[in-house]
């Protein structure tokens, strides 16, 4: 049952004593802000970190080509290797363990693509037909992706960068549909997409279906790259030395060269930039916890100096007949009052700058490498809010208990 006057006699305190209540709160207030603020850098951080840096699906693995710089079974060193379509359908065929597999083939260097009397040197790559569930980084903002259907009726259609968009057609002009001129052979436009990767020159490119790039640019059938994603509880690094393996074995290399057949590895990269934002993270809560802790510590501070003034007026309640309930009680909600007020006002102005800073920076255009869509988690900022609470309780619990045992003779003596 809500106690009108025990309220009223709470409020009254505040308000007698604002200043220091305003001083009280302000320590609370500045460690929720502060631990907001250094979660939500943290957070953009890492965004900003992860959409530069891990560009592909994290299970991804990427299989690249060199010279071989041992001699094995009669060939030399020196040989430049090439994989073949063959031994995609190899690994397909007899090795377990991934879920997707793609190649990507290029036009070597760039080459002028001319759409009416506009033109433009831009990377054209052809991609297998599950390319794009391992390149998922990527934000389509019309039309859609290359699709199976594209690869396997080898369709003369292309999906565009924004970039590339910008370059060739006019402001207005919807591209979708329009067919573009890439070494004298047209092709229809199908798809317009962004993609971070590279500080954004990864929207320069133009995509092929694979099988269309082969038989258009390709005749020799080779292989530049490709990529497999590993199934949901496998081993990457096991994956990968188990197809490397069969790489080497087919192209006569010799297991221990180490240049003719290199890898990138996604997950193992994501894995350490994970722990490596692990560690911020860490020191970010170490330092937020300890600002929470200051504010709390000054909670505790003042709810003893309140007891301690009001040390009389507990005595008066006690020889009236006040319980030692309604004593704690009062002094405890006073004390929760405070914490709870002021670490919701400082929530919400973390928030709010947060997401007013997220703003200007779209507004404006900035494009910060490392540092993108600065958030926190409103469960965790929450929690914190209500560990202030309780923890705003405590502070004002024991010296509330401590008040509530003095004798009514004893505290009538105070001054």
């Amino acid at each position: 049952m809500f106690d009108y006057d025990k309220w009223q006699e709470i409020f009254e305190t505040i308000r007698k004593n604002k200043w220091r209540t305003v001083a009280t709160a302000f320590g609370v207030f500045w460690g929720i802000l502060m631990l907001v603020l250094l979660l939500g850098a943290g957070q953009g951080l890492q965004n900003g970190v992860i959409s530069s840096m891990i560009l592909d699906a994290t299970n991804s693995i990427w299989f690249f080509t060199d010279q071989t710089s041992m001699p094995y079974k009669g060939h030399p060193p020196g040989r430049y290797i090439s994989f073949t379509e063959e031994d995609l359908e190899y690994i397909e065929n007899n090795i377990e363990g991934f879920e997707f597999i793609a190649p990507e083939n290029w036009l070597g260097g760039t080459f002028n693509i001319v759409y009416q009397r506009r033109s433009g040197s831009y990377q054209v790559l052809g991609a297998g037909k599950d390319y794009f569930n391992i390149k998922i980084y990527q934000d389509y903002t019309a039309g859609r992706k290359l699709n199976l259907l594209d690869n396997m009726e080898s369709r003369k259609v292309c999906v565009i960068g924004d970039r590339v968009q910008e370059a060739l057609f006019e402001p207005g002009v919807d591209p979708i549909g329009k067919e573009i001129i890439i070494k004298g052979v047209a092709f229809k436009v199908v798809g317009i997409f962004h993609d971070d990767g590279w500080g954004g020159r990864f929207s320069e490119r133009i995509y092929l279906p694979f099988s269309t790039f082969q038989t258009t640019f390709n005749p020799d059938k080779s292989v530049r790259l490709f990529a497999v994603t590993t199934k949901p509880g496998v081993d990457g690094q096991e994956l990968e030395r188990k197809i490397l393996a069969a790489l080497k074995a087919r192209h006569f290399v010799h297991p221990d060269d180490e240049q003719a057949l290199w890898t990138h590895n996604q997950e193992e990269n994501y894995k350490s930039v994970m722990g490596l934002f692990f560690g911020i993270k860490t020191f970010v809560w170490l330092v937020g916890i300890g600002t929470l802790l200051a504010g709390i510590v000054g909670v505790s501070n003042i709810m003893l100096i309140i007891v301690k003034e009001r040390t009389k007026e507990i005595g008066v309640r006690k020889a009236l007949g006040a319980t030692p309930y309604s004593i704690v009680s009062m002094i405890v909600q006073e004390a929760i009052l405070i914490t709870g007020v002021a670490g919701y006002l400082g929530l919400l102005a973390g928030v709010g700058l947060l997401y007013g800073l997220d703003s200007i920076m779209a507004v404006a255009g900035a494009d910060v490498e490392y540092f993108k869509h600065p958030q926190v988690n409103f469960g965790v900022a929450g929690a914190a809010v209500v560990v202030l609470v309780i923890a705003g309780a405590l502070a004002g619990l024991f010296p509330a208990l401590r008040a509530s045992r003095v004798p009514p003779v004893e505290a009538l003596r105070t001054e």
